[in-house]
């Protein structure tokens, strides 16, 4: 087994995963620490090192609020269960898991991207073990970066302080990690040549953000984004923006340092991180990514449905109870204006497909439920098709039953335990079926990474369900339930008016 190699900085070691045929090397160095000068800065190169660098454990994790565990709380209780885990701003570091037992084998790379709005989340989280993965041949990659104000804060001093890099600090760790792997994956058993990154939730709108950057040309092969897309249909108040243009975010940024009783760049980042930390918690702001002018130039997935991307073969889907957008009306005759106002001398057409002149209001706003990601895959999957040189997009529905005394259905990030296999490390009763899925689930993706099609043999040596494209003339998708079936049945008529209207208004 490959134990000790060397990448550009020094030597490090692994160790042994559960598995010995795999070994993990945990809290590699990609990028300098963020801190003092370096803080609201691009990361910077990391300093070599003096003999044998000990990878055995997972570094700090990035700055952010610290999770009380919380059996009212669904994410607590499932992944935030080390309250006192290890918390730095000096925190770029990424870890590997290969099978490799050469440096020449040029396997596939998976480069993973952590979700948790950009403003929580770590490595470390027991679900993203690449232990599993690993085992099909596949070198893991995951990837800390930089969150909350620490990773997105805008200010017109920094602007002016590097103008070429401005902004995004959390996005440009997630490339420059990137770009460490592509330069050194060889020396952990990988191709650099053959690269997936990918991600969940925010780790997933990661991966739009960096697949529609002008400044990311050839870094990457394919993508996975998972929960990751979103597009609202009906207006909803106090729903968190991922996205902002630069002006807006430094003038947060000016009233922020207000906030923190400094004048100046310099003075803040003399500041205590944890003091930092805390008062940005106070401050109640949520920090996303930014329209630079360098890094992001535009919504991210608004380019992508404009075609202005890296054209690279996509898997992507969600889970059933994620993300439904509702009308929110409280009477009939509310959601009447409403259809009028979205939908014009077509809202009769839309308030028939909801049943408004028979059903009762709870019954109509269940008819007009959408799920905001399926909605968004169907408009990718048109701009897909109108590009000129159409990348398989292949899409898929998680709706396994989920057991546990919660009674949960399949709420946001729980297919994580499955398409890393991890169901093991999980409180939840899992029986046979739930890893007969997971098994599959993780030679689908293992098969996509390994060459842009998810297709290929279970690891029984039978055959899986085939999964094809999706596209407007077959727009259908691979259905995770109890077993992983392909799914050819079609969209709701809602579903159908919905994407044909916004498809209209886009072009």
């Amino acid at each position: 087994m490959l134990r000790l190699t060397k990448v550009e900085n020094g030597m490090v070691q692994g160790l042994p995963a559960a598995d010995p045929r795999i070994t993990s090397f945990k809290g590699i160095p990609f990028a300098a620490p963020p801190v003092g000068e370096n803080r609201w800065r691009a990361p910077q190169p990391a300093k070599d090192w003096e003999g044998v660098r000990k990878a055995y454990e997972f570094a700090p994790i990035s700055m952010q609020v610290r999770q009380e565990i919380d059996d009212a709380n669904i994410y607590t209780r499932e992944w935030a269960v080390e309250p006192d885990i290890a918390m730095d701003e000096d925190c770029l570091y990424l870890n590997v898991w290969t099978p490799a037992h050469r440096t020449d084998e040029k396997l596939p790379v998976y480069v993973w991207y952590f979700g948790g709005g950009l403003q929580v989340g770590h490595t470390a989280e027991m679900e993203f073990d690449g232990e599993r993965i690993a085992r099909r041949g596949i070198v893991v990659v995951t990837v800390n970066y930089r969150l909350n104000a620490f990773g997105f804060l805008c200010h017109p001093e920094i602007t002016a302080e590097a103008p070429t890099a401005p902004a995004n600090f959390g996005h440009l760790d997630q490339q420059a990690a990137t770009r460490w792997v592509k330069r050194n994956i060889a020396a952990f058993g990988g191709d650099p040549d053959n690269l997936t990154i990918g991600g969940q939730s925010a780790g997933g709108a990661s991966v739009m953000t960096q697949l529609v950057s002008p400044q990311n040309e050839g870094l990457f092969q394919r993508a996975i984004i998972q929960s990751g897309v979103f597009s609202v249909i009906y207006p909803q108040p106090h729903v968190p923006q991922f996205w902002t243009r630069m002006a807006e975010a430094e003038q947060e940024g000016v009233k922020f340092f207000e906030y923190l009783g400094v004048s100046s760049l310099a003075e803040a980042r003399k500041l205590d991180a944890v003091y930092l930390r805390d008062k940005a918690v106070e401050y109640q702001k949520f920090w996303g990514t930014v329209e630079d002018g360098e890094f992001n130039t535009g919504n991210p997935f608004s380019q992508f449905l404009d075609n202005k991307r890296w054209m690279v073969p996509i898997l992507l889907g969600y889970t059933t109870n994620e993300f439904i957008s509702v009308p929110n009306v409280d009477t009939l005759s509310e959601l009447k204006k409403l259809a009028e106002n979205m939908f014009g001398e077509e809202a009769d057409a839309f308030l028939a497909l909801c049943g408004a002149e028979s059903a009762s209001l709870e019954e109509v706003k269940r008819n007009a439920s959408v799920n905001s990601i399926d909605f968004a895959i169907r408009l990718a999957m048109q701009a897909v098709a109108d590009s000129e040189t159409k990348p398989s997009l292949y899409s898929y529905c998680f709706d396994a039953e989920i057991p546990g005394w919660d009674n949960p259905g399949t709420f946001h990030s729980v297919d994580l335990w499955f398409f890393f296999e991890t169901l093991a490390k999980c409180w939840r009763p899992f029986v046979g079926k739930h890893y007969d899925l997971a098994r599959q689930m993780c030679n689908y993706w293992a098969n996509f990474i390994r060459s842009g099609n998810p297709n290929g043999p279970d690891s029984t040596g039978e055959a899986m369900p085939v999964w094809e494209p999706c596209t407007p003339e077959a727009p259908f998708h691979m259905l995770f339930a109890d077993q992983a079936e392909f799914s050819r049945t079609p969209p709701s008529g809602l579903m159908e008016f919905l994407v044909r209207r916004a498809l209209r208004k886009n072009g």
